[in-house]
C-alpha cells in the first residue's frame, strides 16, 4: 500500500511518495480493465490470491473484507473483520484498519493479515470454506503487518511489518510469532518500509516501499542469511510476483505502473495509468496472464482488477 483511500476512511499523516519511472524503456503489453470495484464500500483491494478456477481471493482494506472475484467479474463477500473500538484510527501510520496479505492452500483455505491498531484483533487469520475467520496469531498493535508468504517445507508463514520494519514467522497451526529478520533494509524512512514478500527458491524475497528496493534474504536452516539488494531505483513498489526463474512483475503504487524487472535488477515498465492503473497494490500471474489490483489509494476513482498479457517468450 501507499497512500491512504479517499472517501473510504480517515485521512492518514504520511507524507506522499515521489513518482518516478523504471530506468528502462517502456515495452507495453496487452491489458483491459476487468472488474471495477465500489469506492464508496471500501473495496480497495489491497492483496490477491489465485485460486484453481482463475478466481482471485483479495482482501478489501478499506472494508476490512475478504472477497472472491469470479473469472466472470462477480464479486462475493466472504468474510468482514469488526472494526476497532475506536475505529481503527489508532492503526499505525494509516489510521485506518485494513485487511492486507492473503495466501491461499489447495483445500481452499485463505489466510489473511489484519491490521487495527489493537491488541485483540490485530494478527494473523485462517478463513475456511463456509467458514467464520478465526485470528491464529496476534502481532504487535503498534505495527502493519502487510505481506503475507507460505514455506511449504517447514510449514510456515513469512510476513512483513511496514511500520516495524521487520519479517516474522508464525507456524501453519498458528501460535506465536518470532521476528525472523529485522534487517535495516527492511526499516521504513518515513512512511512504510517492509511491503510484499514471497519465498521462492531458498530464500524470502521482500520489497521496502520507502527505500524502493527488491531484496532477497536466504532461509538458512531457518534463519536469514545476508541481505542482497537484487534491485533498486523502484519508487512506491508493493507486491510482486515471479515469472519463470528469473524475471520478477511488480506494481509501483505511487507512479500507477507495473514493471518487469530481470535478474541483473534491470526494471523496464510493462503497463501505466493509460491501462486502467489506479494505485496498483498487487499482482498475481498464472500462465502469460497478469492479475494487476488496482486500490485508488490516492486517485480516489476506480479501484479494479486489470488482466493483462505476457508476451511470448
Amino acid at each position: 500500500m501507499t497512500v491512504v483511500p479517499s472517501g473510504a476512511a480517515p485521512a492518514a499523516t504520511a507524507r506522499p511518495l515521489t513518482v518516478g519511472a523504471p530506468r528502462a524503456s517502456a515495452a507495453p503489453v496487452p491489458a483491459r480493465i476487468a472488474v471495477h470495484f465500489d469506492l464508496s464500500k471500501g473495496q480497495l483491494p489491497e492483496n490477491v490470491a489465485l485460486g484453481p478456477d482463475g478466481t482471485a481471493y483479495v482482501t478489501f482494506a478499506a472494508a476490512r473484507q475478504v472477497a472472491a472475484v469470479s473469472p466472470s467479474g462477480g464479486t462475493r463477500i466472504l468474510a468482514t473483520l469488526p472494526a476497532p473500538a475506536d475505529g481503527g484510527v489508532n492503526t499505525p501510520v494509516l489510521a485506518f484498519a485494513l485487511t492486507t496479505g492473503i495466501v491461499r492452500m489447495n483445500d481452499g483455505t485463505l489466510y489473511f493479515l489484519y491490521a487495527s491498531g489493537d491488541a485483540t484483533t490485530t494478527g494473523l487469520y485462517r478463513l475456511r470454506p463456509g467458514r467464520s475467520p478465526h485470528r491464529i496469531a496476534a502481532l504487535p498493535s503498534d505495527g502493519l503487518p502487510n505481506g503475507l508468504a507460505f514455506e511449504a517445507d517447514t510449514k510456515r508463514f513469512y510476513l512483513t511489518d511496514s511500520v516495524l520494519g521487520t519479517i516474522s514467522t508464525v507456524p501453519l497451526e498458528g501460535g506465536s510469532a518470532e521476528v525472523w529478520s529485522s534487517a535495516p533494509e527492511l526499516a521504513a524512512t518515513g512512511f512504510l518500509g517492509a511491503n510484499g514478500i514471497k519465498v521462492r527458491a531458498g530464500a524470502a524475497w521482500a520489497t521496502n516501499l520507502d527505500q524502493g528496493t527488491l531484496l532477497r534474504i536466504p532461509l538458512r536452516h531457518g534463519r536469514p542469511g545476508p541481505v542482497r539488494v537484487a534491485a533498486t531505483g523502484l519508487v512506491g513498489i508493493d507486491d510482486f510476483a515471479f515469472v519463470g526463474d528469473h524475471q520478477v512483475v511488480a506494481t509501483l503504487n505511487g507512479p500507477n505502473a507495473v514493471v518487469s524487472i530481470d535478474a541483473a535488477g534491470r526494471s523496464r515498465t510493462l503497463m501505466t495509468a493509460a491501462d486502467g492503473l489506479q494505485n496498483p497494490t498487487s499482482v498475481a500471474v498464472r500462465g502469460r496472464t497478469v492479475y494487476v489490483l488496482s486500490a485508488a489509494y490516492a486517485t480516489g476513482v476506480d479501484p479494479n482488477l486489470v488482466l493483462a498479457t505476457l508476451p511470448l517468450r
